[in-house]
């Protein structure tokens, strides 16, 4: 079965093309980054109308380089949520429509499943079950994983995403947007252990997360100091390690719960090799392993919505003629997926 999947969830339009058979058969990503950089975030109107300038191009490349006729496309996945409603609403609009036009059925994929499913993506994919950590600029999220659609929300975030904290301490630090990767880049040049920041809510059990005390912390620190750029470093040493620390200390605190040893992390923040480095270490003492998607597939991406399509086309789910996304949606509300 031939999946066409389409990610316009935020500010990165993604297609690719899955098989069921021969696997991935191309891909192709925009990145709006040049776009919203003067702004210091994400605009959503701006988004929206690239998305709407993108993907059609975005198709046609796709077809060419993996030599496939449109004919041959027998069915489409495209983020429903969470998302950016009018980013999730050109993907939508643009899949139902071409679903309707090839007389072939269509599905809307949960944006987190997509990443969720990412590591699936690789020659050697992990095996259900397992633990997944889902660290992004807007989902912070440790679920149990039996098999598609079997979801059980371990801990969240009760406050800004992991991601979310790095952009914004990021940019309080002066640093070019975007401001994740601008501090872990900086981080490499900290001194470790001249500055200490809370680890928060890992003095009290459970797995859930808050990252927006870390933030005040590492803005308090850095406007008591000199404006240097050692100090600027350090500061953002300190803050990477604390966010890193934090994780790492919920994700074993989710294993021991759950009595898994297999870790999948995913979302952009599972770029972070620092966080890498921790995870891979956590899973060697436990006597598990850790699975991750290649570093493109970490960012939003149309290879994992075609995946998580192509699954949940497999089994038989269909969406109908209408055009409906939703911009919050609980991961553990889907289905399962045989």
């Amino acid at each position: 079965m031939l999946i066409l999947g389409i990610e316009t969830s935020c500010d990165e339009t993604g297609l690719a093309l899955y098989c069921g058979e021969r696997g991935l058969l191309a891909h192709a990503l925009h990145s709006q980054v040049d776009l919203h950089a003067e702004y210091g975030g994400v605009v959503p109107e701006l988004a929206s109308r690239d998305h709407v300038r993108k993907t059609l191009p975005l198709l046609r490349e796709i077809c060419r380089r993996a030599g496939v006729e449109s004919t041959e496309i027998e069915g489409v996945a495209y983020t429903r949520g969470p998302g950016l409603i009018g980013a999730l609403l050109v993907g939508a609009a643009l899949g139902r429509s071409l679903a309707w036009a090839w007389r072939v059925p269509a599905v809307g994929v949960h944006h987190m499943e997509g990443h969720l499913l990412a590591p699936m993506l690789e020659p050697e994919p992990p095996a259900f079950p397992f633990v997944a950590l889902l660290v992004s600029g807007g989902h912070s999220l440790l679920v149990e994983v039996q098999g598609v659609g079997q979801y059980r929300i371990l801990g969240e975030s009760v406050d800004d995403a992991a991601g979310e904290a790095f952009d914004k301490t990021a940019k309080l630090l002066g640093l070019p947007y975007p401001g994740g990767p601008a501090l872990a880049k900086l981080a490499e040049r900290g001194n470790p252990g001249r500055f200490q920041f809370p680890r928060p809510m890992t003095d009290r059990p459970g797995c859930d997360f808050s990252f927006s005390g870390l933030k005040t912390a590492a803005i308090t620190m850095w406007r008591s100091l000199e404006p240097t750029s050692e100090n600027r470093a350090d500061v953002a040493r300190a803050f990477e390690e604390a966010v890193v620390d934090t994780l790492a200390i919920k994700c074993r605190r989710a294993l021991e719960a759950t009595g898994l040893k297999r870790l999948v992390v995913a979302g952009g923040v599972g770029a972070n090799q620092r966080l890498r480095a921790r995870l891979r270490d956590l899973a060697a003492e436990r006597g598990g392993e850790v699975h991750y998607p290649r570093l493109e597939f970490c960012t939003d991406n149309g290879a994992m919505i075609a995946y998580a399509g192509w699954r949940r086309l497999a089994s038989g789910q269909r969406e109908d003629l209408g055009i409906e996304v939703l911009p919050r949606w609980p991961l553990d509300q889907l289905t399962a997926a045989n």
